[in-house]
């Protein structure tokens, strides 16, 4: 839920109940707030992953105005810590990717940081998504990069990058 903005813009980050509030709200309107990952029928990872026009300011280029669908941001990942370090992440990534695409987006942006990164690690590291084919752009602040991945590019990223041991 980190970086949700949808009654937010531009505000403070509203307390934890506030947050539970405004994304069951989002979730009964039908508005895009991320995919969950299951295990045995439980629920096991989270990634916020929606159209950056439904977030506050993210830090990346303020491009595709007039279309508010153009561009999805993977804001915040969330794994049970008893399944990190399995490609939880990757396999997390990759659906997150299909969704944005399936549901139109041409450009999935995402706001990773450095693995030494003492804070902002629920954005993710910037190899994870380097290893599906995302380019950086630029950066926000000083930790978090900007990455892209287009739609133009090879697509392979969908079902699974390269992966080496």
């Amino acid at each position: 839920m980190h970086g949700l903005a949808g009654d937010h813009r531009g505000g403070e980050c509203p307390d934890g109940r506030s947050r539970k509030a405004a994304l069951g709200s989002r979730v009964l309107r039908g508005l895009p707030v991320g995919i969950l990952a299951y295990c045995d029928g439980a629920p096991v990872a989270w990634c916020s992953i929606a159209p950056r026009s439904t977030y506050r300011r993210l830090g990346g280029p303020d491009d595709y105005p007039e279309d508010g669908n153009a561009v999805w941001s993977i804001v915040c990942f969330y794994i049970r810590r008893e399944l990190r370090g399995r490609r939880v992440s990757d396999r997390l990534l990759a659906a997150a990717i299909a969704h944005a695409r399936s549901r139109g987006a041409s450009i999935v942006e995402a706001y990773p940081v450095d693995p030494n990164a003492p804070s902002y690690r629920f954005m993710g590291f910037v190899d994870l998504f380097r290893r599906f084919g995302f380019e950086e752009i630029g950066t926000a602040g000083t930790r978090r990069h900007v990455v892209r991945l287009s739609s133009r590019r090879n697509r392979k990223c969908i079902t699974s990058p390269s992966t080496t041991t």
